[in-house]
């Protein structure tokens, strides 16, 4: 579990494929504060995706094993020695939660459309996948490549946010160029909310046609109705 509240900007060392490059990557990436206490089996944040650390370097390095779904749906194939990274650390549970919850599972992969610069801050509007805004609010939160960011305004298939000078200096997002791909991750409560408001069971209780309530209108009903029962 991780806050999108990125610690350092690390840099990749190293991405291989030992298998070829449709088989899964073994990446490298230098990071001294991501690695100022990590051990084999923790978990990194890198650029908003959740890995498992495998080696720790004496150098201020870890290795992480990448899965080919993880190529398939996040932008870590794009990395190449050289690349800056976002990192962080899992949160502990006796910190302050500075973000938001985010899992360091990603949604989607979006592209930088436009950014406008401010007296201080950036406006930037990025794309995201068919389907993914459903789950995007305005004033909500969103993970754009592992930081927790504040949607400004919702659209079709764009949304966007602001940078303030912090997050412009202590992350990559702060040299984006549009065309720049980033991992997405919504909101995970919007994903729960509508598997909950979705979910049908033809046999709910045992009697024939019985169903789970699928809206919010059923949800609100089954309340009222059992508000009326005789106690």
């Amino acid at each position: 579990m991780f806050t999108g509240i990125v610690e350092e900007i690390g840099t990749v060392r190293e991405i291989a494929f030992p298998g070829g490059q449709e088989s899964d990557a073994v990446l490298t990436v230098h990071g001294a504060l991501a690695t100022s206490d990590a051990h084999l089996g923790d978990s990194i944040a890198v650029n908003g995706v959740c890995l498992t650390v495998t080696g720790v370097g004496q150098d201020g390095s870890f290795t992480a094993d990448v899965m080919p779904e993880s190529l398939r749906r996040t932008a870590l194939g794009d990395l190449a020695a050289g690349s800056p990274v976002n990192l962080e650390r899992a949160v502990r549970a006796d910190t302050r939660l500075g973000g938001h919850i985010v899992q360091g599972h990603v949604d989607g992969v979006g592209e930088l459309v436009s950014r406008t610069p401010g007296e201080r801050w950036d406006d930037l509007v990025l794309s995201a996948p068919a389907g993914l805004t459903r789950y995007v609010a305005e004033k909500g939160s969103i993970t754009v490549s592992g930081v927790s960011l504040t949607v400004t305004h919702v659209g079709e298939t764009t949304f966007g946010v602001s940078l303030i000078p912090t997050t412009l200096e202590a992350t990559i997002l702060g040299s984006l160029v549009p065309g720049d791909r980033v991992n997405l991750e919504v909101d995970v409560i919007a994903k729960y909310v509508e598997r909950l408001l979705g979910a049908r069971e033809p046999h709910g209780d045992g009697a024939p046609g019985a169903r789970t309530p699928s809206t919010a209108t059923d949800l609100l009903g089954t309340s009222a109705a059992q508000e009326r029962a005789p106690r």
